[in-house]
């Protein structure tokens, strides 16, 4: 009897996090901490799908799109709100989305072309920047987690800053403090999304000289 891949443990907390990142969505112009709750969950989440994936065998091309679109997406849609939140900023939220959509979709592609199981497990031959990225899973869930956090963050602040720490002259509200230490990781996370960028296209190029060579030789033999 063949696997119902849609059932998988994995794809089954992809499912999820859509759910809870629609009801985020849904809470953006009323409630600000729900929407915030809500949003962090199904970024929380991301933690999990790939921990059962790899502890139950579950690896599958469509588990690696479903937790690829929904990163891309619930960061695209909050950065839409953003836009808005913070009209002078419209371009840097446009770069990131533009960026980050652009580099995870070819970097993705070029793995499923050379015959990767998912994005995530490179050649270690490769690029060392993401080598050490996607092989320390510790730093690859504190720099996702600072990214999403960054963005979350921003909208938290267009309402609040968040419980007010009494440092005296230094005083400071929660949010804009966690803000600031947020954001220098965020920006390494997305300086990443340029590295993967370009190895991507590099790795394509290579897929499309070696088509090409081939089918010259081919070409040469008739």
């Amino acid at each position: 009897m063949a696997e119902n891949i849609f059932l998988f443990v994995p794809n089954i907390i992809d499912y999820f996090r859509i759910v809870f990142a629609f009801v985020s969505f849904y809470y953006m112009p009323t409630d600000h901490y729900k929407a915030a709750f809500f949003y962090l969950l199904s970024g929380f989440l991301d933690a999990f799908d790939g921990h059962f994936a790899r502890l139950l065998n579950q690896s599958s091309k469509l588990g690696a799109m479903l937790d690829q679109l929904t990163d891309r997406i619930t960061t695209m849609c909050l950065c839409g709100i953003l836009c808005y939140f913070y009209p002078s900023y419209i371009l840097f939220f446009q770069f990131s989305m533009t960026l980050d959509i652009f580099s995870h979709w070819i970097h993705l592609h070029s793995s499923l072309m050379i015959g990767k199981d998912n994005h995530k497990h490179i050649d270690l031959s490769e690029n060392f920047i993401l080598r050490h990225y996607y092989t320390n899973r510790k730093l690859l869930f504190v720099m996702c987690s600072a990214n999403e956090l960054f963005f979350c963050l921003l909208y938290l602040r267009h309402f609040t800053i968040g419980p007010v720490l009494p440092l005296g002259p230094l005083s400071i509200g929660l949010w804009n403090l966690l803000l600031y230490i947020a954001a220098p990781i965020a920006f390494a996370k997305m300086a990443i999304s340029g590295v993967h960028l370009v190895i991507a296209c590099q790795n394509i190029a290579s897929i499309d000289i070696a088509e090409r060579e081939k089918a010259a030789r081919e070409g040469k033999n008739k």
